[in-house]
């Protein structure tokens, strides 16, 4: 059964265990909406909604969202926190690196064998914050760059063409691509191996010739990147640790 607790309800799992739902009501809802990410759980609802309408959604889709936040591995133990002057490694481009700090006359990102170091010029009121900025900065030029080499030999394969790429933090896609034909990748696919991102590049360029995840897309992105189940694979095992990663490197800056 679930119990409610301010703005949060709590359901009792089908394997015995206690899931915290975030519930929040929202002017435009029209329906009961469940989404998890790697921050948790959360439940949107029309105004007016009577608990035990959410409380019943929630017992109907226990094992979907038990399953869903296990992916995730919100049990994991928490990553250290980004502090000015504090070294950390992270994965970037599926590699580990270290991140470096140095004083310089402006701010850069200097891309070293293993490493990239973050020159942060005095005074330091606003250091963290700008050295968000620089990795956010930095993660999307090199999505960039990447998708700049691989898209003149894919578009002739799908003979067909995005509108544009806007990147950013997406919080539990990889990528889409929306009615004007724009492909939106998640910014946290700097931090993946390069064979992943072009997967996902893949799979909504594929979408410009077919709109659903029907047979017929899955044969053009087989065409198009056979290896793709290996990369789809690798996301789903690794993709919540990324997420997490690019959270705590950039928080909301990139947003």
């Amino acid at each position: 059964m679930a119990s409610e607790d301010g703005d949060w309800l709590e359901l009792a799992t089908p394997t015995g265990g206690t899931i915290r739902v975030l519930k929040a009501a929202h002017p435009r809802a029209r329906r009961l909406r469940l989404t998890v990410t790697p921050k948790g759980a959360r439940l949107t609802y029309p105004n007016g909604t009577h608990v035990a309408q959410m409380t019943a959604f929630l017992r109907h889709h226990a094992s979907w969202l038990e399953q869903k936040l296990g992916e995730f591995h919100l049990d994991a133990v928490p990553l250290p926190p980004l502090r000015v002057g504090v070294p950390t490694t992270f994965p970037f481009r599926g590699e580990d690196v270290a991140l470096a700090w140095a004083e310089g006359a402006y701010p850069r990102v200097d891309h070293e064998p293993g490493a990239l170091v973050l020159s942060i010029p005095r005074p330091h009121t606003r250091a963290l914050l700008v050295a968000r900025g620089l990795l956010a900065m930095h993660f999307e030029a090199q999505i960039r760059r990447d998708v700049s080499r691989w898209l003149p030999a894919y578009i002739p394969l799908i003979n067909a063409a995005p509108t544009a790429l806007r990147i950013r933090p997406l919080k539990s896609l990889w990528g889409s691509l929306d009615t004007r034909d724009r492909i939106n990748l998640d910014l946290a696919l700097a931090l993946a191996p390069p064979a992943a991102l072009r997967y996902v590049l893949v799979h909504e360029l594929c979408h410009l010739k077919v709109r659903n995840h029907s047979p017929r897309f899955w044969h053009w992105v087989e065409s198009v990147f056979p290896e793709h189940k290996e990369q789809r694979a690798w996301l789903r095992a690794n993709g919540s640790g990324l997420k997490r990663q690019l959270d705590r490197l950039i928080a909301d800056v990139a947003d």
